[in-house]
């Protein structure tokens, strides 16, 4: 096991800075995701972790080992792209092979290593077939099997389950969780989807136009978002937001959206002014409740429309012209048109500077 530290990396192509002083500490045995939206970064970071790229500015430690020079032959990873570019004249047990026969290791290690890996990759009665005669997550699992055949440092992950069918993406999140538990490799993993790396991840970084956003556990990232885009790019249905501005009157402190106001409590309004008026209200789609009947400082609308998900239901609801999403059970009396208020609990509320995007509460 190895820990990674990226110690203030950039990557520059000419004038596109496509990862900008990263800075990143990877745990011994740590399962971390690179999440972000395409061109964020992501995928370069974990190039220049294979050593496939070089750093343009600053360094990057495999344990307390200066790697940043060393090609990726010496660096013991295993990788697995998103096309799983496996040799397609060759069998299962030949393309899982493939790494140790080039290190020239003895025969009958590579015979042992490769039935070991087929067996915890459940694929060791397809060694004989050739790519053609696979499955999607068949070809997966032998992409990752020639990854791990190597007994790899550092696991490298990128975008490993984008090509697989929804059904068989949500197994191979759950089998890739375990794996790399069982195996307490330090893994890398790219994705674009939240929901991927929330449920498979210890920690994420959350990366845009070639920046870290925030690098933290699930929880926090979905509770404790840093900024605005880590807020709105973590959660499904996203996160609300409201622009608005806080207002003191008679000592009591108001969020201010011009089409409703909401009253906060003394506590929190005094700490959102004290670092900004201009701001902007962040709730989460599942911790408000819509009420038919009037509530006080509650926000009242008209039910613009339905989107029901099975268990679950979107209630869009439309306040003068903004529109809030709101996450409730099934209702066959919410119908577009009707007045509802829509309570949102004080210790839901997310607050962000207008200015800086920058969270506040």
């Amino acid at each position: 096991m190895v820990r990674v530290t990226l110690d203030h990396v950039s990557k520059f192509f000419g004038k596109v800075k496509a990862v900008v002083d990263l800075y990143l500490e990877i745990r011994d045995g740590e399962f971390v995701a690179l999440l972000g939206p395409s061109g964020c970064g992501k995928t370069t970071t974990l190039l220049m972790i294979a050593g496939i790229y070089k750093p343009t500015k600053g360094r990057i430690l495999f344990d307390d080992e200066d790697v940043t020079d060393l090609p990726p032959k010496d660096r013991n990873i295993g990788m697995v792209f998103q096309s799983y570019a496996l040799y397609p004249h060759m069998t299962v047990y030949e393309n899982i092979a493939f790494p140790l026969r080039l290190k020239k290791a003895p025969k009958n290690e590579i015979d042992r290593k490769v039935k070991e890996v087929a067996k915890l990759l459940q694929i060791d009665h397809l060694l004989d077939r050739k790519p053609s005669q696979l499955s999607g997550g068949q070809q997966q699992r032998v992409a990752l099997g020639r990854a791990l055949v190597k007994e790899p440092d550092v696991l490298l992950l990128d975008e490993p389950l984008s090509n697989l069918d929804a059904k068989l993406r949500i197994l191979m999140r759950a089998e890739l969780k375990r794996l790399q538990k069982e195996l307490k490799i330090t893994t890398v993993y790219v994705t674009h989807d939240q929901v991927e790396a929330m449920s498979m991840a210890d920690r994420i970084a959350v990366m845009n136009a070639g920046r870290l956003q925030q690098y933290a556990e699930p929880h926090d990232l979905y509770n404790k978002p840093a900024n605005l885009f880590v807020a709105g790019f973590i959660g499904a249905p996203p996160m609300n937001f409201i622009e608005g501005s806080i207002r003191e009157v008679n000592g009591n402190y108001f969020f201010d959206a011009g089409v409703f106001t909401l009253k906060l409590s003394n506590e929190l309004g005094e700490l959102i002014a004290s670092k900004s008026t201009d701001v902007i209200l962040g709730f989460r789609p599942e911790h408000a409740k819509i009420s038919i009947t009037e509530r006080p400082n509650a926000i009242k609308g008209a039910i613009y429309v339905t989107e029901p998900l099975g268990r679950d239901m979107v209630v869009n609801v439309k306040v003068g012209n903004i529109i809030i999403k709101v996450l409730t059970e099934p209702n066959p009396t919410l119908t577009p048109g009707k007045t509802v208020w829509l309570v949102i609990s004080e210790d839901k509320m997310h607050f962000f500077d207008k200015s800086t995007e920058k969270a506040i509460v």
